[in-house]
């Protein structure tokens, strides 16, 4: 399973799950990627984002999650060819972020891959299935409504 220096993997798939993937990334390098069309951008909190992942980013900030990078597909320097590798996002830690993170976690389950660096003290939510990224910035804000609902039915 892989793993890189100061970074923590939290997500459990099973090693079947790995050589799966790592046979899906294998065939996306070799297919043809013709641009389907160019990245949307939407301004949130002063900063360019991916339009992809604006509704899920407003719905971290309303429960107090602070992000600091997000993408669903490539970043501004990024070329069209690497557009749909897989989606992502960079929560900081907090308390809320914790609580939030195990619930994805455990809603999301093998669609979900959760990444730790404990040195910068942030959290790296990707998409587990490559090429998904509309649906899984769909149900990342599906998810984080869910939440939220439920931490106010608590307060």
């Amino acid at each position: 399973m892989p793993s890189s220096e100061g970074e923590v993997l939290l997500s459990r798939h099973p090693s079947r799950f790995w050589q799966w993937r790592e046979r899906e990334l294998a065939a996306w390098a070799s297919l043809s990627k013709p641009k389907k069309g160019k990245k949307r951008l939407a301004l949130f909190g002063g900063v360019h984002v991916d339009a992809e992942m604006l509704p899920v980013l407003e719905q971290f900030r309303a429960i107090h999650v602070q992000t600091e990078f997000s993408c669903a597909g490539v970043s501004l320097a990024d070329e069209p060819e690497e557009h749909s590798l897989y989606a992502y996002i960079t929560v900081m830690d907090s308390e809320p972020a914790r609580r939030l993170v195990a619930y994805l976690m455990n809603s999301m389950r093998h669609r979900l891959l959760v990444t730790y660096e404990p040195e910068r003290g942030r959290y790296d939510l990707s998409s587990w299935m490559i090429g998904h990224n509309r649906s899984f910035c769909y149900l990342l804000e599906q998810y984080t409504k869910r939440f939220r609902i439920e931490n106010d039915k608590r307060s």
